[in-house]
């Protein structure tokens, strides 16, 4: 644990004023960049918005984040894919299947189609 147990939880001053009287069910959006502030229980319902570098992720606080930390919940970096040749060989193969499942759809329908003529 980073913050020793007698200083307590680090919760950001500005964020604890923007939440201060108001009700979570009627309050908007609050854009923070306070990411290494603490989530205290007065939080829970509130919808935050945490900046991650780049733009601000909206963040709804339920009971079960309590004690984390706000940065927890908006990644900054965002994830594309593996790459390499084992990855492009995956893919091709999944599209090949996706083709082929489609054209034996489209060969049952067709024979439906020519039983219900006759």
């Amino acid at each position: 644990m980073a913050r020793s147990l007698k200083k307590g939880p680090y919760v950001d001053e500005k964020l604890l004023k923007k939440i201060e009287g108001k009700k979570p069910q009627t309050a908007e959006l609050i854009k923070t960049w306070a990411r290494r502030s603490q989530i205290a229980p007065e939080m829970v319902g509130f919808k935050f918005g945490v900046h991650n570098g780049k733009t601000h992720i909206e963040v709804l606080v339920s009971e079960d984040m309590v004690g984390h930390r706000l940065g927890e919940f908006s990644p900054t970096k965002k994830f594309l894919r593996h790459g390499g040749k084992m990855q492009k060989e995956q893919e091709a193969k999944a599209k090949e299947g996706e083709i082929a499942a489609a054209q034996a759809a489209k060969a049952a329908s067709d024979a439906a189609g020519a039983k219900a003529k006759k």
